[in-house]
């Protein structure tokens, strides 16, 4: 048995959860959205006592595979529409700069040009920057999926080098740093 898939999903209230039987969709709705997801016809769900639990019909590796799967997936739409996930990125760099209007997200990294970011609808941006520290940038999404895809394309404009530290990471991510040359003369 998959240790992911057979424990149950807890469902706040406020969360609900329709099953379309033909199309194999489910749908979960909360305060903050709704999100909805295409599950494989052999994984089966069922609510007891405001628990979500997902089930599968035998132990081929591929219904093992897809059962950890779906439950996670059900089990992180149910977090985003109760919840939300966030994520923070510091930008640590001279002159390194973050800002922020509507959708437009605009990084200052050291290039000869400043790059805009248009970030899809579904994410909310926010910029601080304080002086003496690093700018943060807040990424707040109810997909984690789309949420962490978009976090890591921003950090692939100028992820940290291992000399300095310099660029973009996630708030409390240690980067290993390299000593560099050293004079043996």
């Amino acid at each position: 048995m998959s240790r992911i898939g057979k424990l149950p999903i807890a469902l706040p209230k406020g969360v609900d959860i329709k099953v379309d039987e033909k199309t194999n969709v489910i749908t979960v709705k909360g305060p903050l959205g709704e999100l909805s997801q295409k599950m494989d016809p052999d994984i089966t769900t069922k609510i007891e006592d405001g628990h979500l639990i997902v089930e599968r019909p035998t132990d081929q590796k591929r219904h093992r595979a897809l059962h950890g799967l779906y439950r996670a997936l059900l089990a992180n739409m149910v977090k985003g529409v109760s919840e939300g996930f966030e994520v923070k990125q510091q930008l640590v760099g001279v002159a390194y700069k973050a800002e922020s209007q509507g959708q437009l997200l605009t990084l200052s990294l050291g290039y000869s040009h400043n790059l805009v970011f248009e970030l899809p609808s579904e994410i909310k941006v926010e910029t601080v920057t304080e002086k003496g520290k690093d700018p943060i940038i807040t990424l707040k999404c109810i997909d984690k999926q789309l949420l962490g895809q978009v976090a890591n394309k921003i950090r692939s404009y100028r992820k940290p080098e291992p000399y300095k530290g310099k660029g973009i990471r996630f708030v409390g991510e240690e980067v290993r740093k390299k000593a560099g040359k050293s004079a043996d003369k």
